[in-house]
């Protein structure tokens, strides 16, 4: 049964639910290369599990809950010693140290000294953030991705305080929005994208990319987003600190005037929250307004498609969306946001009119085509991108290259890690060619490896075989198709649910 309120939405969406069950074993695998927001800095832990909340958090949940509009003065008390302790553990103890040098090692020796003496500095307002280290990491097209690395401290502090802001924005943030949130991952935001395309009318795709999002936020815009939910004005000014601090490359501080550091642990919600207010509740009003037909919206992060039964509502909202950007000082990207169609009467239209190959689009380290079953129904297919494939034989080749002298078990024991992270991620139903090719590559890369060990390695096929057979696994599809796990993950999901000229998700109150 719907409710009042499910019954005039008309877009896909997902529920905002806890982490209570997990997720399938499969998903735990690799993340997409250098994906933009991305805290290496934090486990798969990412955001603890509602069960760890504490009673005061979860008052605070509760309370943000209830009451939409309500603006929350006391929380830098929830900072106490016993979660900055939990957040130093959520840390990655082998990620990179900042511009202090310390190590999550280094800092564990005495930790609940150090822990209380950093506690005492932030309720005190003597707490300093450190400028961060600025890294570059190889994108898929073969150009750098700038990250920053925050130093222990202010890993462990931000932690901890996007820990009580979870509480509250957890409450707020829409059901499409799937990037860095408790109990999402990149394969929930991927079954209802396909779920939407497969099971309501989507003839056409909007694939927004927002230029540099990470490095344009408004800092004033998003302090204001900020105060819309926080009034302890102790809270605003940690995050302004954060984001004025500025970053040290070369031994020469840039101090921080607009946007929000790649890879800080607080970006990724800061982001959220930047998108939900400039975005995403915009993107809910229009479609109520101004949609005469079926719209699917599925954002991860700064990453956007949108899904319409029509083209004119395509065409509008695409406008539109260029005006509501450019509001909050955003912009999209002029060669990579496209307009195309798509869907299960796109192939009949192309050939109709005479038009060539259909167009595919990306989206979280897939390509997505318009397929066909054995019987002529749509299917909507979906392939590892090629240049994500290539990056990683590349990026295996260079590490191949720093281990040439290890020993064969050595090296057959990491790679056996490499596919199975890669098959984790990448084992969709269509999609195993290209789980096939990866270890080709793999196999071909090792080889070669081996090979250049010494000029009398004569390391025959039958001899690599052998190999490659007792370390690499083989190709096998893990992952359910995305339709029916979205129904299992959202079990108000009503497929057949007729609502006016639309069908209808209830995933969640909107």
């Amino acid at each position: 049964m719907m409710h009042d309120h499910e019954k005039s939405d008309p877009v896909i969406v997902a529920e905002n639910r806890a982490n209570a069950g997990g997720q399938p074993a499969a998903e735990g695998g690799e993340p997409r290369t250098g994906a933009k927001g991305n805290t290496p800095q934090t486990d798969t832990r990412r955001t603890p599990r509602r069960a760890s909340v504490s009673h005061g958090l979860e008052r605070v949940r509760r309370a943000a809950k209830l009451n939409k509009e309500e603006r929350f003065t006391a929380l830098l008390h929830h900072v106490d010693v016993d979660l900055l302790r939990q957040a130093y553990f959520w840390l990655k103890p082998e990620a990179a140290p900042g511009v202090d040098g310390v190590t999550w090692q280094e800092y564990g020796q005495g930790l609940e000294d150090k822990l209380k003496d950093l506690h005492e500095r932030v309720h005190r307002g003597s707490y300093r953030a450190l400028p961060t280290r600025r890294r570059y990491i190889p994108k898929p097209d073969g150009r750098q991705r700038p990250l920053g690395i925050a130093a222990l401290e202010d890993k462990i502090v931000q932690r901890a305080v996007v820990e009580v802001l979870n509480a509250i924005y957890e409450e707020d943030f829409l059901g499409f929005s799937y990037g860095f949130r408790p109990g999402r991952s990149q394969h929930d935001a991927l079954d209802a994208l396909a779920a939407g395309i497969t099971r309501t009318p989507v003839n056409w795709i909007l694939d927004a990319d927002i230029r540099s999002f990470f490095d344009s936020v408004s800092h004033d815009w998003l302090i204001r987003f900020v105060e819309h939910r926080i009034g302890d004005r102790r809270i605003v000014r940690l995050i302004r600190k954060w984001l004025k601090v500025g970053v040290m490359e070369e031994g020469e501080v840039t101090a921080g005037t607009v946007g929000t550091p790649q890879g800080a642990v607080i970006s990724p919600l800061l982001a959220n929250i930047y998108l939900h207010y400039a975005l995403d509740l915009w993107a809910r009003q229009w479609r109520h307004r101004h949609a005469r037909g079926n719209v699917v919206v599925v954002r991860y992060a700064d990453d956007l498609v949108v899904g319409f039964q029509y083209q004119a509502d395509a065409t509008r909202f695409l406008t539109d969306l260029r005006q509501r950007l450019e509001s909050f000082a955003l912009s999209l990207h002029p060669d990579k946001t496209r307009l195309i169609e798509f869907g299960r009467f796109a192939a009949a239209n192309h050939e109709r009119r005479g038009l060539g190959k259909l167009e595919t689009f990306n989206f979280l380290g897939f390509t997505h085509i318009c397929g066909r079953t054995r019987n002529g129904k749509f299917s909507l297919r979906r392939k590892t991108r090629r240049d994500r494939l290539r990056a990683k034989l590349r990026e295996v080749k260079e590490t191949l290259r720093r281990r040439l002298h290890a020993a064969i078990d050595e090296q057959g024991a990491w790679l056996r890690q490499v596919v199975r992270g890669y098959f984790a991620y990448h084992a969709v139903p269509n999609n195993i060619q290209a789980l096939a090719a990866f270890r080709r590559g793999i196999k071909w890369l090792w080889g070669r490896s081996l090979r250049r060990r010494s000029q009398k390695d004569r390391l025959t096929r039958s001899a690599l075989n052998r190999l490659v057979a007792r370390w690499l696994p083989t190709p096998s599809i893990t992952h359910p198709w995305p339709e029916k796990r979205f129904a299992v993950t959202h079990p108000r999901w009503e497929p057949d649910a007729r609502i006016g000229h639309v069908r209808f998700c209830a995933g969640g109150v909107q």
